[in-house]
């Protein structure tokens, strides 16, 4: 563990995990500190920010990350979509820059990030079928299928897997992959690392996960597979690669849907990452162990969208020092 990670987990376990022991959750104070706190890194040379906010955007709303020079990407290399992370009902693409940049820069793709609708004011199934329509736009307007990889972190990895999951039971020709940071699948909280790590976390408290979850929710029960997609078959499935960390609340999320993958067949590759605080690659450029994240889900990147993936494995854990 890096003196900048142990870093991160101090500030996080003294500036973050306060606000998740309080029984009620404050939506708008949480927008409020999110954007202020936020970190936007500058858009790396050779690269451009091109934001789509305007209401007629929709479904492709939010942010590409895209090469200046559009003629050295390939129409059929990779594109991500991503889905960023907040419980559904904070956060934003401008919140999330690090990890779109580091992504894009290290895959050589552009990656779109979505502006997904946010709860209270639009509950389930709003986010889910801005997810479906944006990756629906993306192959409508000429991006293969196979040449895109669907991404997100934490709520926005539920996501990313929850849309992989409705894709395909709609027909849908479905992505190359599926690449996940420290996915929320699970609104019902019941893994049970909710209560094992409850304390190790430096960012959020067990309690807390059921509380966010009826943000999102409302009246849709919280085994809903489309909302908690570890309740869902997993059948058929692209090639997931999920990273979490081995002190959070939520490592059970994982493993749970790295172990129904294996069952049913789906190349699953899933990396524990010791002490390391949830979806650490926010952290990049800082904190060398985001770097080397970062790296490697780029590496997933160009090998499930080069045609050169390999065989069903088992979902064994990897713990990464």
């Amino acid at each position: 563990m890096s003196w900048q990670s142990a870093l991160a987990c101090w500030y996080l376990r003294r500036q973050f995990r306060p606000e998740t022991l309080v029984p009620r959750i404050n939506v708008e104070k949480a927008r409020a500190l999110t954007a202020k706190r936020a970190w936007s890194p500058r858009v790396p040379g050779g690269w451009r920010l091109r934001e789509l906010y305007g209401p007629h955007d929709r479904p492709l709303q939010g942010e590409w990350v895209e090469r200046t020079d559009s003629a050295s990407t390939s129409r059929n290399g990779p594109t991500v979509l991503y889905c960023h992370g907040g419980g559904y009902y904070f956060c934003s693409p401008r919140t999330h820059r690090s990890i779109v940049y580091g992504l894009a820069t290290r895959a050589n793709a552009p990656v779109f990030s979505l502006d997904y609708r946010l709860a209270p004011e639009h509950r389930f199934p709003a986010a889910l079928d801005d997810a479906t329509a944006a990756y629906r736009r993306l192959v409508a307007d000429g991006t293969p299928p196979e040449s895109i990889v669907i991404s997100g972190d934490s709520a926005g990895g539920g996501l990313a897997l929850a849309a992989l999951v409705a894709l395909r039971d709609a027909g849908d020709p479905l992505p190359a992959g599926c690449l996940l940071f420290s996915p929320w699948t699970d609104l019902a909280a019941a893994g049970a690392t909710l209560r094992t790590n409850d304390g190790r976390d430096p960012m959020f408290s067990g309690p807390a996960i059921a509380l966010a979850a009826k943000i999102y929710l409302g009246d849709t029960p919280a085994t809903h597979p489309y909302a908690s997609p570890v309740y869902a078959d997993l059948h058929g499935l692209p090639p997931l690669f999920i990273m979490a960390g081995s002190t959070e609340v939520l490592l059970d999320d994982s493993q749970r849907v790295a172990d129904k993958a294996r069952a049913a067949g789906v190349d699953c590759e899933f990396e524990v990452w010791k002490k390391m605080p949830h979806v650490w690659p926010i952290f990049s450029p800082f904190i060398p162990e985001a770097n080397r994240a970062l790296d490697r889900a780029a590496a997933f990147v160009r090998r499930v969208t080069s045609g050169a993936t390999k065989a069903a494995q088992p979902a064994s854990v990897t713990s990464i020092a």
